[in-house]
């Protein structure tokens, strides 16, 4: 494979790669497959009816990964995605997905992912998707990924989605089933500007006893743009659930936290924890006095609040 300039921008900011990644990948640009390798244990395959590719990673396979990224340089360019990923009993992998989209034209280009992620017995994944934006022109950059989780009893699942430069417009939607002693674990890092809009859901239903949910979001909305986060978590057995929205407010920005619990079971123990707010005034002052201008402090307060 031979990347362009743009490309390997793009790669490095949503995958961290510098050219063709260890172990099983499937790298997509402008809607077309460029690069795509299986291995013993992870299979990739494409679809035959709808755009996308279906993973199969074998029973116990353990330390290695699967690198799915996505790229768009093309203006106006909008596709739909469907990756299946089912996930052996007893394996330990990670799974490095995002889209990067660069648009230098006047028409809006979009990508929509549809993730679904089926794990047997006792399998773990840590699955990381990064978004990003770039580009002069004036249409719009748009994500809309969609991520699926069915975790079998005893299966264990971290996801850090994070999305902090350049998306027009996201819609980010994650649904969960969790049976017995199933885990998951969510961590959002998110950051808005401009006129950006960008709106995260998540369903988690925990049906299994000891099934337990950890959704965090941490994020900054600057300028005019607007953020809304509506978490539900469902315990419909003895299980611990819980959500956090952490979020600062800048500008003229808008954020909207919307907590939703529902207990269907006495034993079902679930939290749900917001706080939206400016910048504490003295932690600027603190950074001031050592040399840095206000702009340069609030940088430092977001980089490390959004680590």
């Amino acid at each position: 494979m031979k990347f362009d300039e743009i490309q390997l921008r793009l790669l490095d900011e949503i995958a961290d790669l510098h050219g063709v990644p260890e172990g099983a990948y499937n790298i997509r640009s402008d809607s077309q497959a460029i690069g795509r390798r299986s291995t013993e244990h992870i299979v990739i395959t494409p679809k035959k009816e709808v755009s996308g590719i279906d993973i199969e990673i074998m029973p116990n396979t353990k330390n290695e990964s699967v690198h799915i990224p996505v790229v768009l340089t093309q203006s106006g360019l909008k596709e739909v995605v469907y990756n299946d990923f089912y996930v052996g009993e007893g394996a330990d992998v990670l799974i490095v997905a995002g889209c990067g989209i660069d648009n230098c034209g006047t028409a809006d280009s979009q990508h929509d992912g549809v993730h679904r992620f089926f794990l047997k017995k006792g399998a773990k994944v840590r699955y990381v998707e990064k978004h990003y934006g770039s580009g002069s022109g004036a249409g719009k950059r748009i994500l809309n990924p969609v991520t699926e989780a069915y975790l079998e009893e005893g299966a264990e699942m971290t996801m850090e989605m994070v999305q902090i430069k350049g998306v027009d417009d996201t819609v980010r939607k994650t649904i969960a089933t969790l049976k017995e002693n199933a885990k998951l674990v969510v961590r959002e890092r998110l950051m808005t500007h401009g006129v950006q809009n960008a709106v995260s859901t998540y369903e988690v239903v925990l049906d299994g006893k000891d099934a337990s949910a950890d959704v965090v979001s941490r994020s900054v909305a600057r300028d005019e743009s607007f953020q809304k986060f509506d978490a539900k978590i469902v315990g419909n057995a003895p299980c611990h659930g819980h959500t956090e929205c952490d979020s600062i407010i800048m500008d003229n920005g808008r954020i909207l936290a919307v907590p939703g619990l529902q207990a269907n079971n006495v034993d079902a123990s679930l939290f749900h924890e917001a706080a939206i707010g400016k910048i504490a005034g003295e932690q600027l002052v603190k950074l001031m006095t050592l040399g840095l201008t206000e702009q340069e402090a609030e940088e430092q307060i977001i980089n490390g609040f959004l680590r």
